[in-house]
């Protein structure tokens, strides 16, 4: 490296001495000009001996007539009549015949235009710059712009020196990690089926010829599947850390470029430096960036698709390389339904491993690793949090642990305690308090009543979720104020009578406003739009319909892990309308019955919003004090 840049150092110095050479040659300066006196110069015009005359701000630059006899250049030696000397004797030549006049300063000469216009010169004027300025200006200003441009877009596109053009190579990243920051099992909790699957893999690249010798071969491609947070990439690098093995790490992104071709040269190489580093592990985050199912391009019209053809090259490629050679391929997706049948047949990913969200042990292990490092306080508990996180990925239960910490740092506390645990989680939920929020007193007294009519009718309705908190201090946007419900354990079957119960505890706030203040407000626009929706999927989707029993008018029986619709067909309009009057019929049922569970409790509800407006925030303990005994609690008992 130390040779190259010495080389073009002295490339670069040549380079301007010839430049300055082929200046003094070609466009010589005065020093060849001979200087007369400014009165030799007037006699030489009016004797008409001057041909040219060019004026300069500070001197004349003058051209006698050939053959004058004072212009005789006896310095003039000769020279061989070679081709290339021609040049240079006219250029002898001409510099013999021209002369250099210095002006009088302060005093012009008014009658100089007329005596070279009597004398038939030829006279111009210009404003001369030296050569270091005209260099400077000509060339290197030019040139170094160039460089400067060019240099920032190969900077910018990574290729410098012996890359500069090497779009093809592959961007995965290689980690191979000290024993300090690998990744192991025991980081990854909470999906204990997921990493009883992978193990094998590990067992692989640790002993191939257990395998081997038994004729058996190992997938050649493993797809981890499940909702985002749930430790899939994290699991990838768990494998490749109790492997011990290089671990290419690259998105689905990574492949596809604005030229053509570029993604299937960029999987061709990856999987030669996959090859020459095996065993090893190839990671490839979102591959439903570049597997998405082919076709579409064609029935839209034709044309080039640069994923379709990076995809056709990674099926190859997964095709051509032998299964003992020890290269693992491992993808993360959260929309495996998109991905072409070819990439999933056997031979390629033919092992799908699902990494779903965790129960209430597994997150309590998740809540163990990522606490680690956090000074608790005595009254955490870890279970009591992953009571309280039902639904929560691993991901933000690690996002809750870091919120905690920071909240405790900022109130200046040496440990962790549960408060700030719990407050974390209202964050996650609700999003962040606005304490500095104004509200006028009659829109805080609608947000008290309104919320204590969510509470009131979740804690006493069969089926609906157990009430933990209620508050009216504004948080995330829009938001007034919340009641937080949650549900004791992890549930994932709903009877009919606990979706009815969801459907009065959300109408509950609209029905407690119209009771108090004779009129409904906009508080209730979210409410609405939940009840809306599970009334509608207990007819369309879950057959839960009085006049069309244990019908499913979907395509798929439920959403994606990203949370999409289910796609309804096309029905009749009849149906269309028998749709609409039962979800308009369970709506207007359930906003009745809570109206009247309202009007009954309704010294309860004063109560509770009065309590409300005093202190802000209620929670769960002093809810059940407000309320009574634990009667509702017994109720859903025995209708679970």
């Amino acid at each position: 490296m130390k040779k190259e840049t010495k080389f073009s150092i002295w490339y670069y110095i040549a380079l301007f001495i010839g430049l300055m050479l082929l200046q003094i040659i070609f466009f010589p300066g005065t020093g060849a000009r001979k200087e007369i006196s400014y009165n030799t110069f007037r006699e030489k015009v009016r004797e008409g001996k001057v041909a040219k005359l060019v004026i300069l701000p500070d001197r004349y630059i003058g051209e006698y007539k050939t053959g004058d006899t004072d212009t005789t250049s006896s310095h003039i030696k000769a020279v061989p009549s070679a081709p290339w000397r021609l040049h240079f004797e006219e250029v002898e030549k001409r510099m013999a015949r021209q002369f250099s006049v210095t002006r009088l300063p302060n005093m012009p000469d008014e009658n100089l235009i007329a005596l070279l216009d009597s004398a038939g010169v030829d006279y111009s004027g210009r404003i001369e710059s030296n050569f270091l300025e005209n260099f400077f200006i000509n060339w290197i200003l030019p040139i170094g712009f160039m460089i400067l441009i060019w240099g920032f877009i190969f900077r910018r596109m990574n290729m410098t020196g012996k890359n500069m053009m090497t779009f093809g190579t592959s961007k995965a990243k290689i980690q191979v990690e000290s024993d300090k920051n690998r990744v192991t099992f025991k980081d990854v909790a909470g999906v204990d089926e997921a990493v009883e699957e992978v193990k094998e893999l590990v067992d692989f690249l640790k002993n191939p010829q257990h395998y081997t010798s038994l004729g058996g071969k190992l997938p050649k491609g493993v797809l981890l599947v499940g909702p985002p947070g749930t430790g899939k990439t994290l699991l990838a690098r768990a494998v490749a850390g109790e492997a011990d093995v290089p671990f290419f790490s690259l998105s689905g992104s990574d492949f596809v470029e604005m030229f053509v071709g570029v993604g299937a040269a960029r999987v061709r190489d990856l999987f030669k430096q996959a090859k020459e580093k095996a065993p090893c592990i190839i990671f490839i985050d979102e591959i439903d960036a570049i597997g998405k199912s082919r076709g579409k391009v064609a029935a839209m019209g034709g044309g080039y698709d640069e994923r379709e053809n990076t995809l056709n090259q990674l099926l190859v490629e997964m095709d051509g390389f032998d299964p003992g050679a020890g290269v693992i391929i491992m993808g993360a997706t959260n929309r495996p339904e998109v991905l072409d049948p070819a990439l999933l047949r056997p031979g390629r990913f033919d092992r799908q491993v699902l990494v779903d969200r965790p129960d209430m042990k597994g997150r309590a292990a998740i809540f163990k690793v990522h606490t680690r490092q956090i000074v608790l306080d005595n009254d955490v508990e870890l279970d009591r949090l992953a009571a309280q996180t039902p639904g929560f990925a691993g991901a933000e239960i690690a996002n809750v642990c870091n919120e905690a910490a920071l909240l405790a740092a900022r109130k200046k506390k040496k440990k962790v305690s549960m408060r700030e645990f719990e407050e974390a989680i209202e964050r996650i939920i609700a999003g962040l308090e606005k304490k500095n929020k104004l509200i006028n007193e009659k829109e805080r007294k609608i947000v008290a009543y309104h919320e204590s009519g969510h509470a009131i009718v979740g804690y006493f309705t069969p089926g609906a979720e157990s009430v933990q908190k209620v508050s009216i201090v504004p948080r995330g946007i829009g938001a007034l104020g919340y009641t937080l419900q949650m549900p004791l354990e992890d549930r994932y079957l709903m009877s009919k009578a606990e979706l009815i119960g969801k459907i009065k505890g959300l109408l509950g706030g609209r029905a407690a406003e119209e009771i108090v203040f004779g009129e409904i407000s906009t508080g209730a626009s979210n409410d609405l739009e939940k009840v809306a929706q599970i009334a509608r999927n207990m007819i369309v989707v879950y057959g839960m319909s009085e006049r069309m029993p244990n019908l499913s008018l979907v395509q798929q029986s439920g959403p994606g892990f990203l949370g999409q619709g289910p796609a309804a067909e096309r029905r009749s309009e009849k149906l269309e309308q028998m749709i609409d009057d039962e979800v308009l019929e369970i709506i207007s049922t359930c906003y009745k019955e809570t109206k009247d569970l309202l009007t009954k409790k309704r010294a309860l509800l004063d109560a509770m919003a009065n309590k409300l407006l005093q202190q802000e925030v209620l929670d769960y303990h002093e809810i059940r004090e407000l309320l009574g005994d634990s009667n509702s609690d017994k109720k859903k008992s025995t209708d679970h």
